[in-house]
């Protein structure tokens, strides 16, 4: 019986898992390697103009599509880029379903990257998806979020800002 104990601690992992922090030149590295990103973005980055052009441009320089939530889509109508709307509780339980192939239907997405949420509200979709399912989750928002794989700490608007070109660098 000790042998089984043994043997069963050992393919074990116990605690929490909680996210680590991460800096924006390899949050920027980890999204460029992804093999099928989504960049998920909020509301909240349409309060602040300096915010959407950053949003936009990560989109733009890693090729990245994204799921504008909210009435985030607004600041992507004219922007050329990969942007569809969808309601962020419907993505995340398409996220949990292995058969999903994605808002464009070439299969599911290994990295998911988020911007623009509340950090409440997002936080409990990420909950889902470390629970649920493999996939690597990065924030690149202001907060810290526990939830996610990777998530930038908390920081000020400005230092985010500054953050964000830093990362965008590195794509």
């Amino acid at each position: 019986m000790v042998d089984v104990i043994k043997n069963t601690q050992m393919h074990c992992t116990y605690g929490c898992k909680t996210s680590k922090a991460v800096q924006p030149n390899v949050a920027g590295k980890l999204i460029s390697k992804a093999k099928r990103p989504l960049f998920v973005v909020g509301s909240q980055i349409l309060k602040d103009e300096e915010l959407l052009k950053h949003a936009i441009e990560i989109a733009k320089k890693a090729d990245i599509p994204v799921a504008a939530t909210g009435h985030s889509m607004k600041g992507f109508v004219d922007a050329d880029v990969d942007a569809k709307y969808i309601n962020i509780h419907a993505l995340a339980t398409y996220l949990c379903d292995p058969n999903w192939t994605g808002l464009d239907g070439k299969g599911q997405y290994d990295t998911i990257i988020t911007l623009g949420h509340y950090k409440y509200y997002i936080n409990q979709v990420y909950s889902g998806l470390k629970n649920f399912t493999n996939l690597k989750t990065i924030s690149i928002d202001r907060y810290y979020l526990q939830n996610a794989t990777m998530s930038f700490g908390n920081i000020t608007p400005e230092v985010l800002l500054e953050a964000l070109d830093e990362l965008i660098e590195n794509l």
